[in-house]
């Protein structure tokens, strides 16, 4: 018994060990190219063929809750290819082996010291782990998601009844992205000089049509410290003022769409918001594609010939683009405040770029009631101007209201131009200036 009793102690210290020990260049390897030795198969499914009505039942097990349902009612259907790697930026990854084991979680969640640039934790989660969860929540915070600087210009979002495939309101936006701290490739690196406030990140949101919305404006500042709460704040068109955004508000419905500012790229909040659960890896079908060769849409004439993503389905609400079969961590998001208007969110994070393209959201109940689609597009089937970027391209999205019977789409034109997102753009003088 006695040495029974010692076996057992000491595989829980080992446990321990294997949970909490250092990650090597091969986590690091693993981690960037998952898709190096092999891609993930299925039995039955092909590059070309199209999941539906007449088969998803033999592909439920690689499908989310949301698009098997979808697709099992024939709102949609899911065009297959291939399995291909989305290598991110060569900068970002060398950081990552450069900074290795730098960056440590503390006790309370949103406590994070020692992180410089790169991924904080490229090793693999395990479910032994309970800090794997946010690990993973820091990897996408801490992402290459639109690099160091980019911009969405411009940016059409829809409004849909689900039933009519009425369109109800169509908004033009430009949305731009800065990183003050942990820059891995625009020049000066790692952090940008003159930042007292100690800010990491800046959101900037400008709407350009329709008129009775037109110069309303969002600015968005991240703390670095993940435990201050964010500053935000709206500029109304029809106001001419500038005002501070309140907590709350980030969780009402954003100028009337089906979409809350947490919501943004998939999770738009602190890792401190959350209390968050790894679990498990799965091969499940995603939304990355090649957008040059998707059937696109006409409806918009830009100068430089680029065409949208273009939508169909159930009410118009669903992209047109391939989906394909890949490594992802499913991770769940429970809000910290009791007054939340959700229950849940359960992520499916991209395995290779850390990126949110599919994220299921639950009532108070623990119902169902929005399903959100991120496209990702491959840089170098995009833009000339993103080709060599290794960024993972927003390129679509869909936030369908279950419940409610109605949808948000949205068309992108990201861009990878840090000259598009100027320092002086995040400033709430920028805003005063802009409005009138």
């Amino acid at each position: 018994m006695r040495k029974l009793l010692t076996y057992m102690l000491t595989g829980v210290a080992m446990g321990i060990v294997s949970t909490a020990s250092a990650a090597d260049l091969k986590d690091v390897e693993n981690s960037f190219y998952p898709y190096k030795a092999s891609v993930p198969q299925h039995e039955g499914l092909k590059s070309g063929m199209t999941i539906n009505q007449s088969n998803v039942e033999q592909f439920k097990d690689i499908l989310d809750e949301g698009m098997y349902q979808f697709i099992k009612d024939g709102w949609t259907e899911m065009k297959v290819t291939d399995t291909m790697a989305f290598e991110l930026n060569k900068a970002y990854i060398e950081a990552t082996k450069a900074n290795l084991n730098k960056a440590v979680l503390g006790d309370k969640t949103g406590d994070i010291k020692g992180f410089i640039s790169g991924r904080p934790f490229p090793a693999e989660p395990s479910l032994d782990d309970p800090k794997a969860g946010e690990k993973l929540a820091w990897n996408y915070k801490y992402g290459y998601n639109w690099g160091d600087s980019g911009a969405v210009y411009p940016f059409y979002w829809k409004f849909r009844d689900l039933n009519s495939a009425k369109v109800e309101r169509t908004l033009k936006f430009n949305f731009h992205f800065l990183n003050l701290k942990h820059r891995v490739n625009d020049e000066p690196l790692p952090d940008l000089p003159k930042n007292p406030a100690n800010l990491f990140r800046a959101i900037y949101v400008q709407v350009l049509e329709p008129f009775d919305v037109k110069n309303t404006q969002l600015l968005i500042h991240r703390y670095e410290d993940d435990l201050k709460r964010d500053n935000a704040w709206l500029y109304l068109g029809f106001q001419r003022r500038v005002r501070r955004l309140a907590t709350g508000q980030i969780t009402d419905s954003f100028l009337g769409s089906d979409l809350m500012i947490e919501d943004f790229e998939g999770y738009n909040g602190r890792i401190s918001d959350m209390t968050w659960t790894y679990k498990g890896t799965k091969n499940v079908m995603m939304p990355f594609y090649k957008h040059n060769e998707q059937e696109l849409s006409t409806e918009y004439k830009m100068s430089d010939g680029y065409q949208f993503v273009e939508y169909g389905g159930k009410g118009g609400c669903f992209p047109n683009v391939d989906w394909q079969l890949r490594k992802v961590y499913v991770l769940e998001s429970v809000p910290v405040d009791p007054n939340h208007p959700i229950s849940k969110r359960i992520h499916y994070v991209d395995a290779e770029t850390f990126t949110l393209p599919r994220t299921v959201i639950y009532d108070r109940k623990g119902e169902l009631w929005k399903t959100f689609i991120i496209g990702q597009a491959h840089p170098d089937y995009h833009l000339a101007k993103n080709k060599g970027s290794g960024v993972s391209i927003d390129d679509s999205f869909m936030m369908l209201d279950v419940q409610g019977a109605h949808c948000t789409t949205g068309q992108f034109k990201g861009q990878i131009d840090s000259k598009l997102s100027p320092r002086k753009k995040f400033t709430v003088q920028n805003m005063r200036v802009t409005g009138k």
